[in-house]
């Protein structure tokens, strides 16, 4: 069987780790994940070829989708591509192992996919990076211990506040949203750079006061702290820091996490994110291809994974300028008959 590395950065624990560096150590003697510009694209998947994809935190949107897409794959092809996901720490950190090599197909906040393509933020020169398509949005979720006496991010100065993994998306959003609130990221909190499990964990014991997430709605490690927390938490809005959000970048846009998502006693507003999904610039177009139609062709059986997913749209799919479209991916689009 080919392989190759497409890990759709999520948490899939210690056998996806070993997975993973299975196929890091072997996966390319073929060659299987090298385009050929001259060939034309057909969208088929020649032999049997195993692909690794990268989502984010075990309890977050990323892991769900991107497991539920690996197995969709196998059945979407013939056969012929077959997936697994695996936990990362996300966005950032995906990006520079999808560059490095050691995976072929990442999720990613679109803010840290521009960033790589411009070289900026996180990143200190262009990556080699394109995009399969734009798929559901990110919602930033502040929440806070209802005693915590916080009530908008400039309250969190010197609390104790988890910022999301080290190397996520979540940690830029929320690193940018103290900033943008006249706080010192390093300074003014005792930051907690935390995945989402422990943090739910810290919130519950008391060790953390307050948290930053952006993840699709709803996700379940924060449905989880709703639901057995209740009245203990709350969400802040967030929206009076976006006009300085969308100064460092226009991906910022206005949204509302609705009541009914977590059960709340009432909409919440909130800054959104859109989601693209990245693969170096050389991955096999074929197999781009291929991955990018059964996002779209599968994306009922993924919301019901996670109702996030539902939020894959062929209308909003080539909307990723300036992150440029796979060849594989614009092949796939077409066909599908995205504008």
């Amino acid at each position: 069987m080919r392989r190759i590395n497409v890990r759709i950065a999520a948490g899939v624990g210690a056998l996806a780790l070993v997975a993973a560096g299975t196929a890091g150590c072997g996966g390319r003697q073929d060659g299987a994940a090298t385009d050929n510009a001259a060939n034309k694209v057909t969208c088929e998947v020649a032999g049997n070829t195993r692909v690794g994809i990268a989502t984010g935190n075990a309890t977050g949107v990323y892991y769900v989708v991107g497991n539920a897409l690996a197995g969709q794959l196998s059945s979407a092809t013939g056969g012929k591509l077959s997936g697994t996901a695996a936990e990362t720490g996300a966005s950032v950190q995906n990006v520079e192992q999808l560059v490095a090599g050691q995976y072929d197909v990442a999720f990613s906040l679109f803010d840290t996919a521009v960033n790589a393509v411009q070289g900026k933020g996180s990143f200190t020169a262009p990556q080699p990076v394109e995009a399969l398509a734009r798929i559901y949005d990110n919602y930033t979720q502040v929440v806070v211990r209802a005693d915590s006496g916080i009530t908008s991010v400039a309250d969190m100065k010197g609390k104790k506040i988890s910022t999301g993994s080290p190397k996520s998306g979540t940690e830029v959003i929320a690193n940018r949203l103290l900033q943008a609130a006249g706080l010192d990221p390093a300074k003014d909190i005792q930051a907690q750079r935390l995945d989402l499990a422990k943090t739910v964990e810290g919130v519950k014991d008391g060790s953390v006061d307050g948290f930053f997430w952006s993840g699709g709605v709803p996700t379940g490690g924060v449905t989880d702290l709703f639901t057995t927390a209740g009245d203990k938490v709350k969400f802040i809005d967030v929206t009076p820091l976006l006009p300085k959000m969308t100064e460092l970048n226009p991906a910022y846009q206005a949204g509302t996490i609705r009541a009914d998502a977590y059960r709340t006693a009432a909409d919440t507003p909130t800054i959104v994110v859109p989601n693209v999904l990245l693969v170096r610039k050389n991955l096999d177009a074929n197999v781009a291809c291929a991955i990018t139609r059964t996002v779209f062709d599968k994306r009922d059986a993924l919301a019901q994974a996670n109702p996030a997913a539902k939020g894959i749209d062929l209308a909003n799919a080539r909307k990723i300028d300036p992150v440029p479209l796979h060849r594989g991916a614009a092949k796939a689009l077409s066909d599908l008959g995205a504008s």
